[in-house]
């Protein structure tokens, strides 16, 4: 192998060609808005896919699926070793943007391209997946292909879950199985080498330091949580306040209590939200009765995040409501060899970066469980994605994606 491959490689990256693509892809599911609305496993994503296989099909690749409907494109390399893998997932959400996920695919169909164009063969196969639900907006939970990759057993669980027209994971893979009849089952007997994934920050902190890229290192965990005050329904005109059970007025005051401890205990690194409110009955002359309000608290540090637990069912246990936790993830630190690698590429593309830990979820997140994995950011301006307005300078895709080339090369020519 040339030592020179990876800069080679990263020369041959066809901005045309790339930031086509893109617009390529966005069109399955456009919207009125410039945004795209493309549900996974939905008719239109079917279509995406069908187009994303074609051209891996045209790339020299061999395509295979799995039991979540992942596409794995292969490019073989020079000896039979466990391949690195890049790749993102191409689901949307219903006002998303077209880049959140989507760049990652089409950044590593690209390097594949750029491969072939430099006559450029590698130690080890090269992968770009397309992960199935990411976003989670049609089945939940989001990342199912990731995590289902990585945990098959979660297969039986996620095939139960209905969309809100009642239709089963399980109907929707075998559509996609309809879809797509000559693919076979991709074969998953040992790790990959690495994974890599490429993504657009979704966030403001590139931007705000004028940096074209992010080494990301880590993602934060998470905790979710609903909460459910109670009270009693009353007359909102004949009830004297100090004679009222308002369960809004409880939630808004536990909510203070909780913001409160939530800053206290992480700092800076604090991100919580209280993103979704039901109230009943919800009329406008009526005292609340029934209060539930979600909690999503986000943080690298998992002593914090138990902190956090602690200190939560202290304060709801002070007021006697329930809760229940709706979803829990530790903190994930990537693999020190493989960010480096990531950082080594920006270097030797004479740009700067930026040192991130990403505040969302990526499928990244479950394969750092399955192989040494990374990721790469480009800037997301204004900070937007999930919705129509989400963008990032021409220039910055292009560089984000030699970039990944330059890693990609280096990882499939690491020796066994």
């Amino acid at each position: 192998m040339n030592p020179n491959d990876a800069l080679e490689a990263a020369s041959f990256i066809d901005a045309s060609r790339l930031l086509q693509s893109i617009e390529t892809l966005a069109r399955f599911g456009a919207r009125d808005d410039g945004g795209v609305d493309r549900p996974a496993l939905s008719s239109v994503d079917i279509d995406a896919r069908r187009f994303l296989v074609e051209h891996a099909l045209a790339l020299g690749c061999t395509v295979h699926t799995d039991a979540c409907a992942n596409l794995f494109f292969r490019r073989p390399g020079l000896e039979d070793l466990p391949p690195v893998m890049t790749g993102s997932h191409v689901d949307t959400q219903p006002t998303g943007g077209k880049l959140d996920g989507c760049y990652g695919v089409l950044a590593g169909l690209e390097c594949l391209a750029a491969l072939n164009d430099a006559g450029i063969r590698t130690r080890r196969p090269l992968e770009v997946v397309v992960w199935t639900n990411e976003e989670g907006t049609r089945f939940q939970p989001g990342a199912m292909g990731s995590s289902a990759f990585v945990d098959p057993a979660l297969m039986e669980r996620y095939g139960q879950t209905k969309d809100a027209d009642g239709i089963s994971l399980d109907r929707a893979l075998v559509a996609h199985r309809e879809a797509f009849p000559s693919l076979e089952e991709r074969v998953t007997d040992k790790a990959a080498h690495a994974f890599i994934e490429l993504h657009i920050e979704q966030g403001p902190l590139l931007e705000l330091a004028d940096v074209p890229l992010g080494v990301v290192k880590g993602i934060q965990g998470v905790r979710w949580y609903a909460v459910r005050c109670k009270g009693v329904a009353a007359h909102a005109g004949t009830t004297p306040m100090h004679a009222r059970h308002d369960a809004m007025t409880l939630a808004v005051c536990i909510r203070a209590e909780i913001s409160a401890f939530a800053h206290q205990l992480g700092g800076d690194d604090t991100r919580v939200t209280f993103g979704r409110w039901t109230v009943l009955p919800n009329s406008i002359n009526t005292i609340a009765s029934d209060v539930t309000f979600t909690i999503d608290f986000r943080h690298p540090n998992p002593a914090v995040l138990h902190a956090f637990d602690r200190q939560l069912a202290a304060c709801l246990a002070h007021h006697a409501v329930t809760s229940e936790a709706l979803f829990i993830h530790p903190p994930v630190v990537f693999a020190p060899s493989v960010v480096q690698r990531v950082a080594d590429a920006c270097h030797a593309l004479g740009t700067h970066s930026l040192n991130i830990t990403s505040g969302a979820f990526h499928d990244a997140m479950y394969l750092a469980r399955h192989c040494p994995s990374a990721m790469l950011f480009v800037p997301s301006r204004g900070g937007i994605s999930h919705n129509p307005q989400e963008a990032t300078d021409d220039d910055h895709l292009v560089l984000g994606t030699r970039a990944l080339a330059h890693c990609l090369v280096h990882l499939c020519n690491e020796a066994p």
